[in-house]
């Protein structure tokens, strides 16, 4: 017998999966019996899989049309925004139920609420209970490189140059550490990976102590697991970090931890320094640069 289909959209990027994590698995226990097909970019397929709360992941490219086998749906849900374009394209697909923000008595968007939080209500409020606390993964079965085990992860890329601090203030930090006599790894992307070595050069790292474009998701996964702690920005690693229960100190510029941060504060600091900023901006946000590297190295 054929399973019905549910459909959950959520095609944006590493941090927007990990956030949802929750929310996924309210909708694994509400339909258990459905063929639960996240719509994400394949690049998150193994870890979806190791979630354990999709059945699969379809390919998609962030509000371009559903492929054609996800259309007709029984139930199709919108993790992706509160619309209208993520809204119209669910709908194009003909779905017979759509779970999403709108207008009452649907679930309505409220501004500032934690990105965790927000998906959680709008399911409950629209009868699928959803617990945000249940955040954790178990660490990959994937070896971590040598390098990350029991180190400081320093991860200097962000998705957006507004939350990327600088590599020469990242370099200090790294040096700090391994002056302290503690491993240090730079993680990064395939993209990142001159950036990572930058850093590495400046802190006096060997070309060994760069992960950045050796490991693919699970591999950073287990990487995250296996270290001592992380130091990043605001970007999907720090998310990694607070699901797998590894030590962070997460550098917040223009969007507030009130929205994104690591809800369990006593294993994870938050650094931001009260402003708002434009998060898509091409240039490192102001009150991002007012943290400094002995603020950093005062939370390590």
């Amino acid at each position: 017998m054929t399973r019905p289909l549910l459909v959950v959209y959520r095609a944006l990027g590493l941090g927007d999966l990990l956030t949802a994590v929750p929310a996924l698995r309210a909708l694994a226990t509400a339909f258990p019996h459905h063929r639960r097909v996240l719509a994400a970019p394949a690049d998150f397929a193994a870890l979806a899989e190791h979630v354990g709360a999709v059945d699969e992941v379809a390919d998609c490219v962030p509000l371009a049309p559903l492929p054609r086998r996800l259309h007709g749906a029984d139930v199709a849900v919108n993790l992706h925004g509160r619309g209208p374009q993520s809204h119209e394209l669910l709908l194009a697909s003909r779905p017979r139920r759509l779970i999403a923000f709108g207008r009452p008595p649907h679930p309505v968007w409220r501004p500032g609420e934690h990105e965790v939080a927000r998906w959680c209500r709008m399911l409950a409020e629209s009868g699928v209970p959803a617990d945000p606390a249940a955040l954790g993964i178990a660490a990959p079965r994937t070896p971590p490189p040598e390098m990350a085990v029991d180190a400081t992860l320093v991860h200097p890329g962000a998705a957006s140059a507004a939350r990327r601090w600088p590599a020469d203030r990242w370099a200090a930090v790294a040096r700090a550490e391994h002056d302290a006599g503690r491993r240090v790894a730079i993680t990064g992307s395939a993209a990142e990976r001159g950036l990572a070595h930058h850093v590495a050069r400046a802190a006096g790292l060997p070309d060994a102590a760069v992960l950045a474009g050796r490991t693919d998701l699970l591999g950073l996964a287990a990487a995250v697991a296996a270290a001592r702690c992380v130091v990043c920005g605001d970007t999907g690693i720090a998310h990694l970090a607070n699901a797998l229960g590894t030590p962070s100190i997460v550098l917040f510029g223009p969007t507030p931890p009130a929205e994104w941060g690591p809800p369990e504060r006593d294993r994870h600091v938050a650094l931001w320094t009260g402003r708002r900023g434009d998060p898509h901006a091409t240039e490192p946000d102001p009150g991002l640069l007012e943290i400094g590297v002995g603020d950093v190295l005062a939370a390590l």
